[in-house]
């Protein structure tokens, strides 16, 4: 796979990568280009390295081997304010947000814009606040981050996300602790996002049901590599299958 053939402004390019640790190996030679403008789901069961994979793409872990590009650019040589400036992320790691509220969390998203001890000005306020609106999470503003439920949370780290306005958004099992209706709004939710503001967004998910139904693209890590094919070309094989 050439990467400079492949890699439009609005891309994130897999080149050859190996992702792990120091001493395992999760998954070896992925190749793969992310699209701005797509909603992408991960997939596959625990421990095949969906988690991995998301926090290599994010500049977290380096790999192994190959590199991640983001515009072209290797993204472990970006500094992180570039790096968060291009790439929101949510974790499914919980955060030590003791005596924090809701809307301060948010804010955090605007960290790269303000600095870390920056005042929010009226337009990362509104930006704050439309991202809260946008997850329904407006009426718990100012409820401490530990009186949440974990549903709550969630919404609460992708508002956040959202805030950031990064060109791309990385999200680990972020739907894991909502019920089923509001794992539908979040998906279609991200998708919209991803098409109407041209936005590059990769979930990891378990619903397969929820990622054919709203994806772009499916991404499915299996066996220490990486299988890659569109949303409705699985549809359309579920059609031809039900109709059987």
């Amino acid at each position: 796979m050439n990467s400079h053939y492949l890699c439009s402004m609005e891309s994130i390019v897999l080149n050859h990568l190996t992702i792990g640790y120091k001493h395992k190996v999760v998954a070896t030679d992925l190749q793969a280009v992310l699209h701005a403008g797509e909603f992408t789901c991960l997939l596959g069961p625990n421990g095949v390295g969906k988690s991995t994979l998301l926090r290599t793409l994010s500049g977290f872990i380096p790999p192994l081997k190959g590199c991640v590009e983001l515009n072209g650019k290797d993204i472990s040589q970006l500094k992180p304010y570039e790096c968060a400036q291009q790439i929101g992320v949510v974790l499914t790691t919980k955060l030590d947000t003791a005596n924090i509220t809701v809307a301060e969390l948010v804010g955090m998203g605007r960290y790269p814009y303000t600095g870390f001890f920056g005042r929010l000005k009226a337009n990362d306020q509104q930006i704050v606040d439309e991202a809260m609106a946008m997850t329904g999470i407006k009426p718990l503003q100012s409820r401490l981050i530990h009186t949440l439920s974990d549903g709550e949370r969630q919404k609460t780290m992708i508002a956040k996300a959202l805030a950031q306005q990064t060109p791309v958004i990385f999200l680990d099992e972020p739907t894991a602790f909502l019920d089923f209706p509001s794992k539908a709004e979040t998906f279609q939710l991200l998708r919209s996002m991803a098409h109407e503001k041209d936005k590059l967004i990769v979930l990891s998910t378990h619903d397969l049901e929820l990622a054919v139904r709203f994806a772009d693209c499916l991404l499915e890590v299996e066996e220490g590599s990486l299988h890659t094919v569109t949303a409705a070309e699985v549809r359309q094989e579920m059609q031809e299958i039900i109709g059987k």
